[in-house]
């Protein structure tokens, strides 16, 4: 579920929610009863690890480690 942030038009407070996606988004302020907004803010969302570019796209598969590939034996005996 994702958390959104939203701020008070009132008195500036910023709140933090866990919602799901349908949920209704929150209007009232706990602090003061203001009416909310809510703050697009960037995901925290991140792809970690060797295994992706920054672009979002899993690296290619490990190259075979050998003295050579299977094409290349079949090419020269044949």
């Amino acid at each position: 579920m994702p958390i959104y942030t939203y701020r008070c038009e009132k008195c500036g407070a910023q709140e933090e929610h866990l919602q799901k996606v349908d949920d209704d988004p929150v209007e009232t302020c706990q602090e003061c009863g203001g009416d909310l907004k809510r703050i697009i803010k960037g995901t925290s969302f991140k792809l970690e690890g060797g295994g992706w570019y920054k672009d979002g796209y899993a690296s290619p598969p490990p190259k075979s480690s050998g003295s050579g590939g299977g094409d290349k034996k079949k090419a020269a005996s044949g």
